[in-house]
């Protein structure tokens, strides 16, 4: 009796009609605005400010080079559109590490990670470095000369402070020691991760896991610092688009400069053509010439209006780009755009899935394969043992990379992709702006939905089976958490619990 078919939808309804896939729908930041719960502008932690009062050395800048961050070290800082940014994560669903726009997903790939940063993401990956002993006082005195003082508050819970780094190690001397040099340069790269690729919402602080990894600098070199930098931005995308989260961090440079290759929208006007330039974000380097800026939710109305024949669109930004800009060493990497793999970063494993985004590369775009459940909290592994398997399996799934390479029916050969969209339709989020309801119309909506709960909670569900009753259940426990949103509905609520 209590069985609903969501056959048909109202039109305004903004989906999922199917939640197999989007399945943390309640939790979604999208959820919340949907019902008038709008957290406005993300805090965005991106700590690239003062990169540039690094003074390196020729030997450094070699030792920079040899550890796989020549060209990135060459960005520096971007400033950042957190409106956009902040839209942007609306649209991510960690459910599968895409943005979910109104005709398709599209996710950032691992070859944007070597055009736009420089760089690579083929290599080891970048976990704990378990031969480097000792605590975290004893590494910092052995890898970089002196400790930082936890007195002082120079470091905290296994994180350095990065204006400790910079204060100590900006300035390297010109007849320093080769062991003086290498330590200073270690510093440098400390803070280059720690306020960049793996910058947390901590805002000032880079985890020490990462020292031992620039123990060895031809070593360093040989990690898949651009798989790391998508698996912690990934991450950082999920925790963010859930409604209780208030910041983002990661590689927002990256995230940023995707968006204005991909998204007319909120891009700025590039003073000159730097299209030869490597990498790719030294297009957006500095102050540029900016549309006029706009509020988050100018920019959520933008996405929510994306059509698929859409010119704010462009699946294929690269494809007219000269490709010899991009170094020889980089080249090979960028067909891992196409692998269907789990990414690594320390204790963070994210799925990497191309199939779900193949326009990107010019294919043809087909209902792709399940993605497996996030673990939940109650089900995570809490022991060491367990995490140790789990890794392994990780580490097996990164090893078989260029084996699970996706390769299908390249577009422009006829092939009807009204089967995807079909399934896209009821499976996405389709709208995550809520027009504003007048006050006559919400005093409307409050009052028809406190007659359904009257209505519910007078009701017997003697008679029902014990799936309907859980049903009923599930439908008094939703009108509860609309009206509890809502200051007339709290009231009413309190009074019912307390009668």
């Amino acid at each position: 009796m209590l069985e609903m078919s969501v056959q048909n939808p109202p039109t305004n309804f903004p989906g999922p009609i199917d939640p197999s896939v989007l399945y943390e729908q309640e939790q979604h930041i999208s959820s919340a605005i949907w019902e008038g719960q709008d957290r406005g502008t993300l805090r965005c932690h991106e700590h690239t400010s003062k990169i540039d009062g690094w003074k390196l050395t020729k030997k450094q800048i070699d030792l920079v080079g040899k550890a796989g961050f020549g060209y990135f070290r060459l960005i520096g800082q971007v400033s950042l559109n957190n409106p956009l940014i902040s839209a942007l994560v609306e649209r991510w669903r960690r459910e599968t590490n895409t943005f979910h726009l109104p005709s398709g997903e599209i996710t950032i790939t691992l070859d944007e990670v070597v055009r736009i940063l420089g760089l690579q993401v083929d290599g080891e990956a970048v976990v704990r470095d378990n031969s480097v002993v000792g605590s975290n006082t004893e590494i910092c005195e052995n890898l970089l000369g002196k400790a930082p003082n936890s007195d002082a508050k120079e470091i905290k819970g296994g994180m350095v402070k990065l204006g400790w780094l910079k204060e100590n190690f900006s300035e390297c001397p010109e007849d320093a020691s080769n062991e003086e040099v290498e330590r200073r340069t270690r510093a440098f790269l400390m803070y280059l991760v720690g306020s960049t690729i793996f910058a947390t919402t901590s805002g000032n602080l880079v985890p020490l896991l990462y020292l031992p990894l620039f123990k060895d600098f031809d070593k360093a070199g040989n990690y898949a610092w651009g798989a790391a930098a998508l698996a912690f931005l990934y991450r950082q995308l999920g925790k963010a688009s859930m409604k209780s989260q208030g910041t983002i961090s990661g590689s927002l440079t990256l995230l940023q400069c995707w968006s204005y290759f991909h998204l007319n929208i909120g891009r700025p006007e590039l003073k000159q053509d730097l299209s030869h330039r490597f990498p790719l974000a030294l297009h957006w380097k500095g102050r540029l010439n900016t549309q006029t800026k706009s509020d988050v939710v100018m920019y959520r109305q933008k996405l929510d209006s994306l059509d698929s024949s859409d010119k704010q669109i462009d699946w294929t930004p690269y494809k007219d780009l000269d490709s010899s800009s991009i170094p020889e060493n980089f080249r090979g990497d960028l067909t891992l755009g196409r692998s269907r793999t789990i990414l690594l970063c320390m204790d963070k494993a994210e799925w990497h899935l191309p199939d779900r985004c193949l326009r990107q590369f010019g294919l043809h775009q087909s209902i792709p394969k399940d993605v497996q459940r996030r673990e939940t909290k109650n089900n995570e592994v809490d022991n060491e043992l367990d995490m140790s398997k789990r890794m392994d399996s990780e580490l097996q799934e990164w090893s078989n990379r260029w084996q699970n390479i996706v390769d299908v029916v390249e577009d422009g050969d006829g092939t009807d992709e009204s089967e995807y969209t079909t399934w896209y339709s009821n499976i996405t989020r389709k709208l995550v702006h809520r027009r504003a309801f007048a006050p006559s119309q919400f005093q409307e909506s409050v009052s028809e939905m406190m007659k359904i709960q009257e209505i519910a909670y007078a009701a017997s569900t003697e008679d029902l089976n014990m799936k309907n009753k859980l049903a009923f259940e599930k439908i008094k426990a939703l009108v509860d958490r609309y009206l509890a949103n809502r200051v007339e509905g709290f009231k009413v609520l309190e009074k019912r619990k307390r009668s």
